[in-house]
Formats: structure tokens, C-alpha cells, sequence
């Protein structure tokens, strides 16, 4: 067996052990899996409190559903769905505009603070573009981006159409690419 296999099985087992009450498998799902679920929520909706809350309710709804559970995906896939539907919901709750990068641009920094400041800047700027795109853009980007989920996996989590996917990250990134040619003019 394949490590992918070897970890389905242990999660379908860990999800078996769950639904006959066994609570010490919750926890090692949790173990394994809340920082990949905090890291996505985080990117997601950039509010660490949030994320928290979208962590606890994702295992919750997996203690939920361990009585009903079907491997009919890989297990990490119908977990980031639950996830990405909870920041969904989350940001819909939300209804406030996100801060304009022109409202939060370069403050005129001196060249002579380390590169370390300029990258934490940088990274900044490029959360915050992100965080621009609209919805589904922002949502196939970061699960492409920093959860290196494939295309196939995207589709599985979204449900969307594999041609949907290819088509967001193209104008995401193109997106991305001229706001930030824009910052970057406007620093110079």
C-alpha cells in the first residue's frame, strides 16, 4: 500500500472508531489535522479568532458525521470542504468590504531597513491582493497556492467544473499580476 493509501485507511478507521463513540480518535484527527484546517481558514478570512471558531465547528461537524461517513473521496478533500463551506458561510456573515491595498500602500519605508521588513511588507501586499479578488478567485487561488491542492483535488473541494478552476486561477493570477505591477509602480 501507498502512503495516500495507508493514510485513507487510517482515517476511515479513525472515522469508525469515532461514530462507536471512541472520542481518543477525534483527537487524532484533530492532532493531525487542525493546522492545515486553522492555515486555510486563516488565509481565507485573515482574522485568527475567526479561524479558530471555523476549527473547532469543522470538527465538530466531523464528530457529527463520523456516524455517516463515506470514503468516497480522500478524507483530507471532504475536510477541506467542510472548512472552505464554513469560510464561505463566514464571509458571507461578514457583509463588510475588505481594506483597499490603495488605502494600506508602501508608507515611504527608507532603503535602509533590512530585507527582512521588505519581504514582511511584500507579503503583506500580496495577502492583501488576495484578499481583493473576488470570491471564487481568492478561494481556487489559495487552495492552489498554499494548500498545493491540483486542479482535480480543487474541483473535488469546490464541486466546480475542472474548466471553471483552470479559468479562475487564470484571471486570478493575471488579477494579481496587475494589481501588483500597480504597487509596484506606484513604490518606484
Amino acid at each position: 500500500m501507498d502512503n495516500m493509501t495507508d493514510s485513507q485507511t487510517n482515517e476511515t478507521e479513525l472515522m469508525r472508531r469515532l461514530a462507536l463513540g471512541e472520542m481518543d480518535a477525534l483527537s487524532e484527527i484533530a492532532k493531525k489535522y487542525q493546522n492545515r484546517v486553522l492555515s486555510l481558514a486563516y488565509r481565507f478570512l485573515n482574522d485568527w479568532s475567526k479561524s479558530e471558531d471555523i476549527a473547532q465547528e469543522t470538527f465538530i461537524r466531523i464528530y457529527k458525521a463520523a456516524g455517516t461517513y463515506k470514503p468516497q473521496a480522500r478524507f483530507n478533500t471532504w475536510l477541506y470542504r467542510i472548512v472552505v463551506n464554513l469560510c464561505l458561510d463566514e464571509q458571507r456573515k461578514q457583509a463588510k468590504a475588505p481594506i483597499s491595498i490603495e488605502e494600506t500602500m508602501y508608507n515611504g519605508a527608507s532603503d535602509s531597513e533590512s530585507s527582512s521588513i521588505e519581504r514582511k511588507e511584500t507579503i503583506e501586499i500580496v495577502k492583501k491582493a488576495i484578499n481583493e479578488l473576488p470570491e471564487r478567485q481568492k478561494l481556487a487561488v489559495i487552495l492552489h497556492r498554499y494548500e498545493n491542492l491540483s486542479y482535480d483535488q480543487i474541483c473535488e473541494v469546490t464541486q466546480w467544473s475542472k474548466s471553471a478552476v483552470e479559468s479562475l486561477l487564470v484571471r486570478a493570477y493575471a488579477n494579481l499580476r496587475e494589481k501588483l505591477k500597480k504597487i509596484e509602480n506606484n513604490i518606484k
